[in-house]
């Protein structure tokens, strides 16, 4: 899934790539992906790309007054093109979801794998009307996520668990599960400490982790294409999805948690003292 730094480093190449570009084209192709409906995609066809921004993991293209905001969700992408093909998209079965062309015939397509369709596409005269825009929680690199603010969040988040608090957009805008988990293990702490029972030195370091991973995964992906993006993210990876093999820090042996569609992954000696972490499949687990 895309998280903040791959959705960054899309908002930093889209920018390059459109900004001052003509709307030419909108080809819906997988229809339950646009989920708004009082403005039809039509209505950007003939306006100009005045910014592109990100909320969280939207990407937000601003196209003369009018928005046009899409997520990724777990297994969406975006392909730019130089050159869009000529004749139009067909609805199929094919992982095609978008397409939008500009006048000089470049654009992009957004795509989507697997059975499960989650992406997201909307066209709105205001963000207010995008519902998980208007319900995210804080941008942890914005200059208001101060370590008082996520001091104040752990304390209100009470015994919730650190994995799942990270992860939440509505309490932490733009971290998913590869990066709550590179976090974690930067920061030396257990997926399922409560957030309430941090100590000021533990919260140090989860707030210094929590900046650190990102801005940095986001510097290396800094000037890359669309198309590289995700390999970049997966080969710099320390622990999520290198279950078996072994920690860059300590050496031991990463191990994994697995959950009903997901998993996480861990250092039992960096994060845990060295005890595993029980399944949550069996509803226990060894702090």
């Amino acid at each position: 899934m895309p998280e903040l730094p791959e959705v960054e480093a899309l908002r930093g190449f889209l920018a390059q790539a459109c900004l001052g570009r003509t709307v030419a084209r909108t080809e819906l192709v997988a229809f339950a992906c646009l989920k708004t409906v009082a403005l039809p995609l039509s209505a950007l066809q003939g306006l100009e790309v005045d910014a592109v921004t990100r909320r969280g993991k939207f990407v937000v293209l601003e196209v003369g007054g009018v928005f046009l905001a899409f997520h990724l969700a777990r297994a969406g992408w975006l392909t730019w093109r130089e050159s869009l093909p000529v004749s139009p998209a067909r609805p199929g079965r094919g992982p095609l979801a978008f397409r939008l062309g500009f006048d000089d015939g470049s654009g992009f397509d957004l795509t989507e794998a697997g059975t499960q369709k989650r992406l997201a596409i909307y066209a709105v005269t205001s963000l207010d009307e995008v519902p998980g825009i208007v319900s995210l929680g804080p941008d942890p690199l914005a200059d208001d996520f101060t370590p008082q603010a996520l001091a104040g969040i752990l304390q209100h988040a009470g015994r919730s668990q650190l994995k799942g608090v990270l992860r939440d957009q509505r309490i932490i805008a733009g971290i998913g599960n590869a990066y709550s988990d590179e976090i974690l293990h930067a920061a030396r702490l257990s997926p399922f400490k409560p957030a309430n029972g941090l100590s000021p030195e533990e919260q140090e370091r989860l707030y210094a982790a929590i900046r650190g991973e990102l801005a940095e995964a986001i510097e290396r992906s800094r000037g890359l294409a669309a198309k590289d993006l995700k390999g970049d993210k997966k080969l710099n990876l320390r622990v999520h999805g290198r279950t078996g093999q072994a920690c860059p820090v300590c050496g031991a042996t990463i191990a994994e948690v697995s959950f009903a569609d997901s998993s996480l992954q861990y250092c039992p000696t960096c994060q845990t003292g060295g005890k595993p972490l029980a399944d949550r499949r069996l509803s226990r687990l060894l702090k």
